[in-house]
């Protein structure tokens, strides 16, 4: 059961403050000159989702490690487009985040910090296994904010779990629930990461398996269900495959022992007992004023601010 009177709002974080570091002119300066776009963008992001939504708890979820070795180790190609080349002795693993969005990000902290808005990561791994775990058994309805579509895996609309997609912007963003993904892609939101598996993602380094697409990748799990479901007919020689998908999909046996863990979303990490009640005033009010005034963002804190307090 869920509790109809409080209401969980899990943000991508990154995806959020990428999208406002792009979205917001670079004309946002702080009085030094400092660029401060990604951050007032983000503020008037969750003052916007907040006020549309109501959420009782809030929690900004971080990318402790955004590339985590464990699934690199299990498929080498993940993400591996992102990783920016260093010079002989730096570390390879750092992606690739344009200056004037890396001097903002500890800005963006600071700020959150002193409003009281719950940042959440985990060592070795991504937010969206954080909001994964976040989102399990939540015991309230749960929205997730994301440009991410690997995070349609989540939707359950038994657990009222949704996901607000941001890819058109925020302001346009679509309300996910399994019927939206069924329109989308003709499959369920439980079967999205296989779907993915098959597919592949060329944005994370996902090749998929050769040859096959949306159409054959919905087509067969329509068929059999699911991955297992999948290989094991694929091997049967009695099995009900046709020869084209049977070929390619035991031609990628190699690749689907190990991606279906890599793409999908941890639901039980030890996130300890993070305080995600949304504050109705700010945990710092005194560093809060100290940024807003060093930084210039007065309006977007006042507007933030506003909306808590109702």
């Amino acid at each position: 059961m869920t509790d109809p009177d409080q209401r969980l709002m899990l943000l991508d974080t990154a995806s959020l403050y990428f999208r406002a570091f792009f979205g917001v002119p670079d004309s946002v300066q702080a009085p030094d000159g400092t660029p401060v776009n990604a951050v007032r963008g983000l503020l008037d992001f969750i003052t916007r989702l907040v006020d549309e939504y109501q959420p009782t708890h809030l929690a900004c979820c971080w990318d402790n490690d955004w590339r985590p070795q464990w699934r690199v180790d299990l498929l080498p190609s993940y993400k591996a487009h992102r990783v920016v080349v260093q010079r002989p002795g730096d570390d390879p693993d750092i992606e690739e985040v344009p200056d004037p969005l890396e001097q903002q990000i500890p800005i963006i902290v600071a700020t959150l910090e002193a409003f009281g808005i719950a940042i959440v990561g985990a060592d070795h791994y991504e937010a969206d296994d954080v909001i994964g775990t976040l989102a399990t058994d939540a015991g309230m309805p749960v929205d997730i904010v994301t440009g991410d579509r690997d995070l349609f895996q989540l939707v359950d609309d038994d657990a009222e779990v949704r996901v607000l997609y941001t890819a058109r912007g925020v302001g346009k963003h679509e309300r996910v629930d399994n019927d939206w993904v069924r329109e989308r892609y003709a499959v369920d939101a439980d079967q999205y990461a296989a779907f993915a598996t098959l597919r592949g993602d060329s944005s994370d380094g996902l090749p998929g398996v050769a040859g096959v697409g949306d159409k054959t990748a919905a087509v067969l799990l329509k068929r059999f269900g699911d991955l297992d479901a999948i290989i094991a007919a694929a091997q049967d020689p009695d099995g009900d495959m046709g020869p084209g998908p049977r070929g390619k999909i035991k031609a990628s046996l190699d690749y689907l022992a190990v991606a279906p863990k890599v793409v999908a979303v941890a639901r039980d990490i030890d996130l300890g007992s993070p305080e995600l009640l949304l504050p109705e005033k700010p945990a710092d009010p005194e560093m809060l004023t100290a940024i807003a005034e060093q930084w210039g963002l007065n309006s977007p804190v006042e507007r933030l601010l506003e909306v808590l307090g109702r």
